[in-house]
């Protein structure tokens, strides 16, 4: 990975997309290490198809809660054959929890969430957090492991993200950082920068000033430059702050 680059670690790409623009763009703006996100059976087998084409894009696996209609006895086999096969696969995730769209099934969501972590465990890799509305039970969770990895998307009160720093993980910070309405810019001004990475999560959550137009992996410029202003220091330490932090999360070079 360029340590003096910008690092978009969450993001999802499909292979209809035009890649070869995207990643350009994105270089053009000073971003060019990349983690995206196969959250769902067609996700993943996407995403690996991506990694093993482009030197410089990574990949984390697992099934998102929504996805729990998917989980069987053959998911974490099949999760952990895969990793095993391809050291592009950095980490687990997105997994977690998601009461917003479905509380109905809330111990089928835990039970797919805790075989993920215990696969986390076993193979000693990082972990990207999905939750939503589900705060107090994604964190009780965590308790029980001793793992490390990102809070994907944290847009939570200080108390939240304290919480989480204690356990050791990481704040993905995105556009919703540089919304108007948004109580996230008073919590990151405690938050220390070690304790962030940045992520766009295309092609939703377009910062500002882009919000009607799909986002992509080259705004992670804008999400740093809006942190600096934020913390009051300058973009190139954001840059070798948080790409740093990347390196050290997934074990990279």
């Amino acid at each position: 990975m360029n340590k003096n680059s910008l690092t978009d670690t969450h993001f999802h790409l499909e292979l209809t997309d035009d890649i070869p623009s995207i990643l350009k763009r994105a270089e053009d703006n000073n971003v060019s290490n990349f983690i995206i996100s196969g959250c769902d059976m067609k996700g993943i087998e996407e995403g690996l198809e991506i990694i093993n084409k482009y030197k410089n894009i990574y990949l984390t696996i697992g099934l998102h809660p929504d996805e729990v209609k998917d989980f069987n006895q053959n998911t974490i086999p099949y999760l952990e054959k895969l990793i095993k096969e391809n050291k592009k696969i950095i980490g687990i995730g997105e997994i977690g929890l998601d009461y917003y769209h479905n509380k109905e099934n809330k111990e089928e969501q835990k039970s797919l969430f805790k075989a993920q972590l215990d696969l986390a465990s076993k193979l000693d890799l990082p972990v990207v957090i999905h939750t939503r509305d589900a705060f107090q039970d994604t964190y009780d969770i965590l308790k029980e492991y001793n793992l490390k990895g990102t809070i994907h998307c944290f847009s939570g009160p200080l108390e939240n993200a304290k919480k989480y720093l204690s356990l050791g993980y990481l704040l993905g910070i995105g556009g919703v950082s540089t919304y108007k309405n948004t109580n996230l810019k008073e919590t990151l001004k405690d938050i220390p920068l070690e304790s962030i990475v940045l992520e766009t999560d295309s092609p939703y959550l377009s910062p500002e000033p882009l919000r009607r137009e799909v986002n992509e992996p080259k705004n992670i410029k804008i999400i740093a430059s809006n942190l600096a202003t934020i913390k009051n220091t300058s973009l190139e330490e954001v840059t070798k702050i948080t790409t740093n932090n990347v390196l050290k999360t997934y074990k990279l070079k």
